[in-house]
């Protein structure tokens, strides 16, 4: 008898003290999300750019990264890492400490490398998390005037009248030009020939010479060739106008229903990154473009802030993600 009452004066210690363990780890994990946000930022915030430095996804990075120590109380550092269409950048940082403090700048291709490339070493999806889509990069189709196609719907027809004998250029496969052109294929069913370049540069000059006929690039890049009379504007590839060109219709409105490119570039962090965290930097990604100097100064290098909550970001994000997998097996691109 004794030994029985031993035995359950035993049990009802350890019971005691695995509750108390219990409560303590219910009350930790209760106080997890807002402790850590609490103590977020306690060190720069780097942010690994996945391209070298003076085009959007480096532009954006820098303009929000130079407003941390403001916005968040700790500075910003910008590291270039290139490689892999975004992968190697990408890599890293789903690899890093879910912390707040290792951020990806990408471009739209963080939607495409999915599809495009079948060995990747990471999971755009499951491993990173949108904190903002950051700019829009309104892209418009340029074409050499002596194609005889003043609007989309010209352009169409003289494609399904010649089939596979316009060409186009893009800055490489895979790349927002390509992507944008494969979708009008798509949509409008016609057939373009495809011709990669090393950048948008050498692109758009054999675009000029007329060695090929058409492109889709930037409206900084191209308006200055379309005023001299150099290039014909046909078309912006967005959801909505470009503000900096607000009389160029869009594709969709031009005749192609559904069409939509926009160009983005975003932040993102490692995926276990706290919900508070994310938040504070949403926020203070937003704060930082919808402010009007900012607004101003991306006007002027053809760059439109999106930087709306987390919620839309991520439907937003996932959307795209859809999307470009059904143009990358329409167009069987792939980046390896």
């Amino acid at each position: 008898m004794r030994v029985g009452r031993e035995n359950r004066a035993s049990s009802l210690r350890a019971a005691s003290r695995l509750a108390h363990m219990l409560a303590g780890l219910i009350a930790g994990l209760t106080l997890t999300g807002p402790a850590l946000a609490q103590s977020f930022p306690s060190k720069p915030i780097r942010i690994i750019a996945t391209a070298t430095t003076g085009g959007g996804v480096d532009t954006s990075a820098r303009i929000v990264a130079q407003n941390f120590q403001e916005t968040l109380g700790q500075p910003g550092i910008v590291e270039n890492r290139p490689g892999g269409g975004g992968a190697a950048g990408s890599d890293f940082v789903a690899k890093s400490a879910p912390d707040g403090h290792t951020l990806l700048a990408i471009s739209i291709s963080h939607a495409v490398l999915p599809s495009s490339h079948k060995n990747l070493p990471y999971s755009p999806e499951r491993d990173l998390v949108p904190i903002a889509v950051m700019v829009n990069s309104p892209n418009i189709l340029v074409v050499h005037p002596s194609l005889p196609a003043r609007s989309i719907k010209e352009l169409i027809a003289v494609a399904r009248k010649r089939p596979g004998e316009i060409n186009y250029a893009s800055s490489g496969s895979a790349s927002p030009s390509h992507l944008a052109t494969e979708n009008l294929k798509l949509l409008a069913e016609i057939d373009l020939t495809h011709v990669p370049y090393k950048g948008t540069a050498p692109g758009l000059t054999d675009v000029v010479a007329g060695r090929v006929s058409a492109m889709f690039t930037s409206i900084v890049s191209a308006r200055h060739l379309v005023e001299a009379g150099k290039l014909r504007a046909l078309a912006t590839a967005g959801s909505k106008r470009a503000a900096g060109w607000p009389e160029l219709p869009t594709i969709a409105e031009a005749g192609v229903p559904g069409y939509s490119v926009d160009v983005w570039y975003a932040l993102l962090a490692p995926a276990a990154t706290p919900r508070p965290t994310l938040e504070r930097l949403n926020q203070a990604v937003g704060s930082t473009l919808h402010a009007p100097d900012t607004a101003r100064k991306l006007a002027s290098l053809g760059l439109e802030p999106v930087a709306e909550n987390l919620a839309t970001t991520d439907a937003y994000v996932k959307a795209e993600i859809r999307k470009w997998a059904r143009v990358v097996a329409a167009a069987k691109i792939s980046a390896n």
